[in-house]
């Protein structure tokens, strides 16, 4: 039996095929660290909604993928950062910007999953989880 080793790849991967294949939504497995990254691509407005579906073991996030008028996924870009392997932490001094500010980056923190402009507010440094354009 082989384990997903690093969940954060797969889900970036699927919402990448899902939106590549034009689906409407796409089911995740849940976990809390999935729901914060997916709190945080819906107030980022990458995202139309989600739903935290129950099934009587972790859960199942089912993420509705947004589309611009010409079919193209507002997601132009997912890239996992930082990894099991070579985790990538940086200070408050040195958050990344992403697309000189146009896209984000999402970080875990101590105050919880949040972008790289949010964490530049509140002067906190954290694992860079992955780059959204």
């Amino acid at each position: 039996m082989s384990g997903i080793t690093d969940p954060i790849a797969d889900y970036l991967t699927r919402i990448r095929n899902a939106q590549q294949a034009r689906q409407v939504y796409v089911d995740i497995p849940a976990s809390r660290l999935k729901r914060a990254i997916t709190q945080v691509l819906l107030d980022k407005g990458y995202i139309q909604n989600y739903l935290d579906i129950e099934d009587g073991k972790q859960g199942i996030l089912r993420i509705y993928l947004k589309y611009t008028p010409d079919k193209q996924p507002a997601i132009r870009m997912l890239k996992r950062v930082s990894r099991p392997g070579l985790r990538k932490y940086v200070g408050a001094d040195e958050l990344p910007r992403v697309k000189n500010g146009l896209g984000v980056a999402v970080l875990s923190t101590s105050k919880g999953v949040m972008t790289d402009k949010e964490a530049r507010k509140l002067n906190i440094g954290g694992e860079v989880l992955a780059y959204v354009y």
